[in-house]
Order: C-alpha cells, then sequence, then structure tokens
C-alpha cells in the first residue's frame, strides 16, 4: 500500500484516516451523525488520485443530490488541484444512469437523444392512456398510477414482473396493464422518466454481459455516499457493478435511514457485509457537532431498535446542557412557550440563524407561524411555503374570499375548476368577455351566462350547478362559524374527495394542512377576521439578508445543524405518527424513532422537546400522552420540566409494565383498519387511550365537524384567559362562552381559550 503524505491525514481521526487508506475490498463506513464522513469520503477520493491508484475517470463516486455532488467535487479540487475535472462519473445516481443509457439506449427500444420528462408530462401520458382505457380519471386518479409506477420501478420491477396484489392495486387489476401501456408511450415518445434511468440501465447489466463487464472493467473503485437511502434498483445497479473487483466504499448511517416513503430501504446497508463478504466495517464514531448531554440522549432513544449494525457516538465537547423535556397545555401553549424561549436567546446574543424549530409534519407549523407573527419573530420556513401560501390552502382560502366577497375574480379564477369539473380554458374565456361586456364580476357573469347559450350544454350545466353551491354557501355563511363553513365548502366542492382519491402521501399531508386550515379558524368568529388575519400574515415578511428562526419538518432538516432545536408535539399519533404506524407497524415505528434521532442529533449545544396535554384534532379537544420515545431517552441527560400531572415519568411508569408496547398498538388498530380512509388520519389518543373519543371521520358530512362545548365548563365554572385573566362562566352557548372577568368585564370567547381555574 502506498503510502500518503502525511499533511493530507493531519485533520483527522483514526477511523477516518483508516478509511481513507483502506483501498483494497469492500468497506463500510459507518458515520454517526456529525462524525465527519464527509471530510473522509473526500480525502479517499482525493488519496486514490494522488497516489494514482485509479484515473478520474476510473472511479465512480455517487451521491443523492446535485448539492453533495457539487460539494464533493469542489472539497476533492482543493485537494489535488484541476485534475478533479476529469471525473466524469462523479455525481448523483440519475445523472449517471443517464449518461450511461444515452450510450446504450437502443438496447431498450429508445435513440440516444431521449428525453426526459418531469412530473407534469408524467401526468399528462397517464390521463390520456386513463381515457382512451374508457375509466373514470376521477376515480382512479393519474396521480395515483404514477405513484404507484414510481414504486414499483424504484424497487426494479418491470410490468412482466407485477404480482397478483400488486397488479390489484390499481383499477381493479389493472394494473400492469396500464404500466405497460405507460412503457410502451414511452417508447413511442423516444422519452423515459426518472425511474426509468436506473430502471433501463438494471436491465441492460441483466440482458447483455459484455456492457456489464465493459463498466466492472472501467471501474477500479465505488464509492457511495449516503448508502442507507439507496432504493431497491439504486441497490442493485450498484451491486452489479461493484460485484467484480469488490473495490466498493459505502458511507452511510443505518440509524438516519428515513426515507422510506420514497423506496429507501435501510436493509441494503444492513445486509453489506453478507453482500460483500470479508468486507471491513469502520465505524465514525468521534462526534464533532453536539454535546454529550444531546448525543447520550440520542443514543440512549436509537438503542431500542432491533434493526441496527449500533455505534456508540462521543465527543470531547463540554458536557453542556441536558435535554429539555417540556409539557405544556395545549398546542397554542406549545407556540407562546418556544416564541418566549426564542426572544429571550435573542435577548442573550444568540444569532436566530441558530434556531431551528423541527416538526414531525407539516401541519404543524401553522401555529408558530401564526405566534411568530403576533410577536414581530422572523422567520423562514426550509424545505416548502409558508403555510398560508400552500396550494392547498389557496385554494381553500379562494372559495372562502368569494363567499366574502363574490366580486373577487382572482379568487374565482383560481377555483372555478379546481377541483377539475370539466370547465376548461375557453369557458373562461367566454367568462371574461362575457363579464367584461357587462361591467359585472366573473361571479355574476357565471350565473347570467347559464341564462344564454353562449356556453355549451354540458359547461353550462356544470357552471350552474357550481352557482348553486355559492349561493347555498354564502347563506351558510350567515349561520356557520368560520370553520364549519370551511369544512362544509371542502366536503361539498368535492376539494376533499379528490385529495382522498390520490391515495398517496402527498395527498394526506394535504389533507392534514386544510384539517389545520379549519382548526385556525375556530379562533375567529367571523369570516372577515379570520381573512384580514390571512393577509397580514402574508404580507409580513422580513427583508431577505435579516436573521430568521428556520421552520421546517425533521426529514428536511437532516445534514443540518443549529445551536438551538427546539422538536414540538412529542406526543403519541403526533410523533410517532399515527399514520405511519397504521401503515408500516413496526418497521414504521423502527423508522419513527430513527427520524426522533435525527432530530435530536442537529443539535449543537442546546434541545428542547415538547409535548401538549391536549390538542385540537379535526375541530375537537382531544387529550394526548406523551410520545413513548420521550419515555425512551436517557433520564441521566434529560430535564423534565411540566406543570402537568405526572409528565412524562407517569408515561416511562405506565409503558414498562408492558412486555410489547407496539403489541398494544397494533391490537388497537386491527378493529378500525378496515374503516380508516385514505385521509384525516385518526388521532393518538383514539388509539392509547382506552377511554372512547368521538373523532370526525374522512366521510363525514360538514354538520358532523361541529364544535361541541367543553363539559368542564358549565355555569359558574371557575377560568382563566391568558389575555382577560380570571373570570365566571356566565352563559354557554355551544363551545362559545359568556364569562364575567375580574378585570375585563363580561367577555364573548370560544371555550379552547380558557382553561379551568
Amino acid at each position: 500500500m502506498l503510502q500518503p503524505d502525511s499533511s493530507w491525514l493531519d485533520g483527522l481521526n483514526d477511523p477516518q484516516r483508516e478509511a481513507v487508506v483502506t483501498t483494497d475490498g469492500p468497506v463500510l463506513m459507518l458515520a454517526g451523525a456529525g462524525t465527519g464522513k464527509t471530510a473522509a469520503l473526500t480525502a479517499r477520493m482525493a488519496y486514490l488520485l494522488r497516489n494514482r491508484l485509479a484515473w478520474p475517470s476510473e472511479i465512480l463516486c455517487v451521491t443523492f443530490t446535485n448539492k453533495a455532488a457539487r460539494e464533493m467535487r469542489e472539497r476533492v479540487g482543493h485537494l489535488i488541484g484541476p485534475a478533479v475535472e476529469g471525473m466524469p462519473w462523479l455525481g448523483t445516481f440519475h445523472s449517471i444512469a443517464a449518461k450511461m443509457l444515452r450510450r446504450h439506449a437502443e438496447l431498450v427500444g429508445l435513440q440516444s437523444t431521449f428525453t426526459i420528462i418531469d412530473t407534469d408530462d408524467q401526468l399528462r401520458v397517464l390521463k390520456q392512456l386513463i381515457v382512451a382505457e374508457g375509466l373514470d380519471e376521477k376515480r382512479w386518479p393519474a396521480r395515483q398510477l404514477a405513484g404507484l409506477i414510481d414504486r414499483w420501478k424504484n424497487r426494479g420491477l418491470n410490468p412482466a414482473d407485477l404480482d397478483a396484489v400488486e397488479n390489484e392495486a390499481y383499477a381493479n387489476g389493472r394494473g400492469q396493464r396500464f404500466y405497460a401501456l405507460y412503457q410502451n408511450r414511452l417508447k413511442d415518445l423516444n422519452a423515459c422518466d426518472f425511474g426509468d434511468l436506473l430502471l433501463h440501465m438494471l436491465n441492460i447489466f441483466r440482458r447483455e454481459r459484455d456492457i456489464l463487464e465493459m463498466y466492472q472493467q472501467r471501474f477500479k473503485y465505488v464509492m457511495v455516499d449516503e448508502y442507507q437511502d439507496t432504493n431497491a434498483v439504486q441497490y442493485l445497479w450498484l451491486r452489479l457493478i461493484a460485484q467484480a473487483r469488490r473495490n466498493i466504499c459505502v458511507v452511510g448511517d443505518d440509524d438516519q435511514s428515513i426515507y422510506s416513503w420514497r423506496g429507501a430501504e435501510v436493509a441494503n446497508i444492513l445486509r453489506f457485509e453478507k453482500d460483500f463478504p470479508g468486507a471491513k466495517v469502520i465505524r465514525l464514531e468521534q462526534n464533532y457537532r453536539s454535546t454529550p448531554h444531546i448525543l447520550g440522549a440520542a443514543s440512549g432513544l436509537i438503542a431500542e431498535n432491533s434493526e441496527r449494525l449500533g455505534k456508540t457516538l462521543w465527543t470531547e465537547r463540554d458536557s453542556g446542557d441536558k435535554v429539555r423535556v417540556i409539557g405544556v397545555w395545549d398546542g397554542p401553549e406549545e407556540a407562546r412557550r418556544v416564541g418566549d424561549e426564542i426572544e429571550r436567546l435573542e435577548r442573550e446574543g444568540c444569532s436566530l440563524n441558530q434556531v431551528a424549530i423541527l416538526v414531525r409534519a407539516s401541519f404543524q407549523t401553522r401555529e408558530f407561524e401564526d405566534r411568530f407573527i403576533q410577536i414581530g419573530m422572523a422567520y423562514k420556513i426550509v424545505g416548502g411555503f409558508r403555510f398560508y401560501e400552500r396550494a392547498e390552502i389557496r385554494d381553500a382560502l379562494a372559495y372562502l374570499r368569494l363567499i366574502a366577497s363574490p366580486s373577487d375574480d382572482l379568487a374565482f379564477e383560481r377555483i372555478y375548476n379546481t377541483p377539475k369539473r370539466g370547465l376548461g380554458d375557453k369557458t373562461l374565456e367566454k367568462l371574461h368577455r362575457f363579464a367584461r361586456a357587462q361591467s359585472i364580476p366573473l361571479l355574476r357573469a357565471a350565473l347570467d351566462i347559464c341564462d344564454t347559450d353562449e356556453l355549451p350544454a354540458r359547461a353550462r350545466g356544470t357552471l350552474l350547478a357550481l352557482m348553486r353551491d355559492f349561493a347555498r354557501w354564502r347563506d351558510a355563511a350567515g349561520t356557520l362559524v368560520p370553520a364549519e363553513l370551511a369544512r362544509t365548502i371542502l366536503d361539498e366542492s368535492g376539494y376533499t374527495t379528490a385529495l382522498q382519491a390520490e391515495k398517496s402521501a402527498e395527498a394526506n399531508g394535504r389533507l392534514e394542512n386544510l384539517s389545520e386550515l379549519a382548526r385556525a379558524m375556530e379562533e375567529y368568529e367571523t369570516l372577515g377576521d379570520f381573512l384580514e388575519h390571512v393577509s397580514l400574515v402574508m404580507d409580513n415578511d422580513a427583508a431577505p439578508d435579516d436573521e430568521k428562526v428556520t421552520v421546517m419538518t425533521i426529514h428536511a432538516a437532516k445534514g443540518l445543524e443549529f445551536d438551538q432545536v427546539f422538536l414540538p408535539g412529542w406526543e403519541e399519533g403526533v410523533f410517532p405518527s399515527q399514520r405511519a404506524l397504521d401503515e408500516g407497524g413496526l418497521a414504521s415505528l423502527e423508522e419513527e424513532r430513527r427520524l426522533a434521532y435525527v432530530a435530536i442529533t442537529r443539535a449543537k449545544k442546546r434541545c428542547t422537546i415538547l409535548h401538549a396535554a391536549n390538542r385540537r384534532i379535526y375541530g375537537q379537544w382531544t387529550s394526548s400522552i406523551p410520545s413513548r420515545f420521550i419515555g425512551e431517552l436517557p433520564q441521566d441527560h434529560v430535564e423534565e420540566e411540566t406543570t402537568l400531572s405526572g409528565g412524562a415519568s407517569l408515561w416511562r411508569a405506565n409503558w414498562s409494565e408492558r412486555e410489547d408496547p407496539f403489541a398494544h398498538v397494533a391490537q388497537a388498530n386491527a378493529g378500525r383498519a378496515a374503516t380508516r380512509g385514505p385521509g384525516w388520519q385518526r388521532a393518538a389518543a383514539q388509539t392509547f387511550n382506552p377511554a372512547p373519543r368521538r373523532i370526525a371521520e374522512p366521510t363525514r358530512s360538514a354538520a358532523s365537524f361541529a364544535a361541541k362545548p367543553r363539559s368542564d365548563l358549565g355555569l359558574g365554572a371557575r377560568v382563566f384567559h391568558d389575555k382577560f385573566g380570571y373570570g365566571t362562566v356566565a352563559a354557554q352557548d355551544g363551545n362559545k362562552l359568556e364569562i364575567d372577568f375580574e378585570t375585563a368585564g363580561r367577555k364573548r370567547v370560544i371555550d379552547s381559550f380558557v382553561k379551568p381555574g
């Protein structure tokens, strides 16, 4: 083995050095969070080139993102100079597979000039096929079929490979046929989608032995970053390329495998030693990011997983603060508490750029956004839109704006064919001409034009039905509270049904956001008040270069780090996600725990976990219990703070008595599986609390969402309101209370705004 220049290794610890200079045979670099795996990987690549173990064109280095590929190229270039520009095979899975496929396209019926289509084009092709086959696209959405095809391709399955179960997943046993029709149509178009890039090359490798051997001989060394995130087709493609020379080095962390929903299989890294016998496993365990207490809490939590290779993270940093676990009364108090903590940190000189709020689901961001607007705190949503900027929220708001202001033409244009009603651009163009000629708003024009023959009979009937809906909703606006009105519109317009029909994780997330929108509206007595609030929120934005608190999902935070991290919503059903447990059982529970591990290890100096005793779920207050993950945190590294009776300690005591807590979940879920709809998932407490609760079903009418009065706030009850102080309930009308406050006099409030005093 050639000896490296010692200056190359000066900044590396012993395991990192070992990973750099071990160049013969398979290597698994098991790199924990914050252990410098990128530095080791780039140093290894530079070592191979500097010591002439391989030419740049003889190294295959695969990453998951273009950003990671650019960073690696820059780092290697810093070490070895311009030679890095001669590395044509450093890039993402898809970019490398595309380069290969253009050289061999004819073997899969394509020309080398093939087009790579995006999601919109894919959906357009699928819709054409669905219509041509005489199916109802509303019942069998193209987006659902696209999701299935993507899943099949991620697993390396061609149409002929689908079994009976997979075939039944679409259109009552026609999944295989539509998959085959789609692939044939792409060939006619000389096109492929992103999933085809790897699948086509896998098929070529399997059928054309000489081409596979050519690439096996070309690549003397194969390196793969984030190996724990590989899916089946990526795994099979890599294994075929590397199995001849066996000089493959993969870098990953089984404890950070959190992307099964997009096809990643943690089993790929777990079986690496079996796939490549004699592989050397090098553990990078020295953490350069977090304090010992943060690492101790995260390590103790992840140790509960059974499917892992195992490692022990350590650091030379000072012990720092323990991980705080804070119990609060409800979601609004959680947002207030976090806001107060961040304001204190800012006064103490902490940069807002070093503060992050990481949530399990995107709908959780809404309360924090509202609170930050209220207190003037600058923030940014990373990896997505602000809550009120999301497409489904804008659609719902457009309906509501049109109810409040019938002359709002922009709102009308957004929703007149949302969800799809068969009203196209030509119909809208005629409406615009008619409205301009009569000097009237589009909504009025739509009603009047139905009395003419300007539109075809079908379009006229559809438009008239929509106008009748709006007339009914405007009447309902005088009697329904805003939240009930929103739920009515979303149900009766078909918007909710359209999302439920998609049966995808994305659609479920959008349904959750709509549920959170309705929940937010319950805090407002009039629709006008709510819409004014939204306008202020949308208009309030800090300057681009201002410091801002980062708000994002845990999934989006992987690979990032912050001095101060807040982790709200650690309750059963929220985190771990009830939907994930319902769909994936024990495997999903372990992935949820890995997600919790990722969340904690984003913190450098301080980590704060919050859980609420009560959350509003689908318009009703529901009691919650702390997440099981809180009970699994080692007590030596945790500092609990709660005004709630029992808190996390009580949770530990309850769950420690059970031999198999997950069996309890499975048993509780079994009886409900047949009736559960695809969206608007049930609350955590329905599973874990033996007392029955009435939780709104996805298929219920809007009337069933009406707010129920709280039984603990009868006449004469002593209460406390954050703004008005202490008072006594004088009258009750549903969930509205009239309260005689000691200092503020008599006020009308929603019962969710008060606590027993």
